[in-house]
């Protein structure tokens, strides 16, 4: 009798133990907070005519703190909303003006909706997780250098431009690992798949593929409700 009350007791204490160290379960918020790099992987279009043949442009990359909050609708299943800073670009010649320097530079402002799905239980040591989401890309402030307006409109006052806000589809993977009850580590990587127009005052356009990378690590911490 003694023998089995005492194994009830420590099945009751390692159920106490799991049940502690649950994470990311259904109802659970969780909120990340890190560094985020984007590296866009540049496939650009020429400068419409009266622009040199094969006028084209590379893009910069950018590094900006990332929040993101997650909410946990299953133990598997998770919404998650990443936001930010905007990230600022370089725009360099490239193409047949590869060599000629900044063109300009842009803000661009992304946020990501997500639908993850993450494996193993919800108190896993590691968790992976994938994504599949939608990206508002904002552009702003564009500002066009001293190059581009000599190379797009010589003699003439300095080339503004514009890129349009495009919706893109975004891929995600990543991981979490837990540090406690509360605290855990995240790292994810994000492909966006998106195009846009630019639009110069010279009247001239140019179609830009950016598909940037981004590359993220942050500190997170699980709560339940606000």
């Amino acid at each position: 009798m003694k023998n089995t009350l005492k194994l009830l007791a420590l099945a009751g204490a390692m159920s106490l133990a799991t049940a502690a160290s649950a994470q990311q379960t259904a109802g659970t918020w969780l909120g990340t907070l890190g560094i985020n790099k984007i590296t866009p992987k540049v496939d650009s279009g020429d400068v419409s005519a009266p622009a040199l043949p094969g006028t084209k442009a590379d893009v910069g990359t950018d590094s900006k703190p990332r929040f993101a909050i997650a909410y946990m609708l299953t133990d598997n299943v998770s919404a998650e909303i990443d936001l930010g800073l905007p990230y600022e670009h370089d725009l360099i010649g490239a193409g047949a003006i590869e060599g000629t320097g900044k063109l300009g530079t842009s803000q661009v402002l992304p946020p990501t909706a997500f639908i993850q799905y993450r494996f193993l239980p919800a108190n896993a040591v590691f968790r992976p997780y994938v994504g599949l989401g939608l990206t508002y890309a904002m552009f702003q402030k564009e500002t066009g250098s001293a190059q581009m307006t000599a190379l797009l409109n010589t003699g003439g006052p300095g080339t503004t431009f514009k890129l349009n806000d495009k919706m893109a589809l975004s891929y995600q993977i990543g991981g979490t690992v837990r540090i406690n009850d509360k605290w855990f580590l995240d790292a994810t990587v994000i492909k966006t798949k998106l195009k846009t127009k630019v639009t110069f005052s010279t009247g001239q356009t140019q179609d830009v593929r950016l598909d940037p990378l981004a590359v993220s690590v942050s500190v997170g911490y699980n709560f339940k409700g606000f």
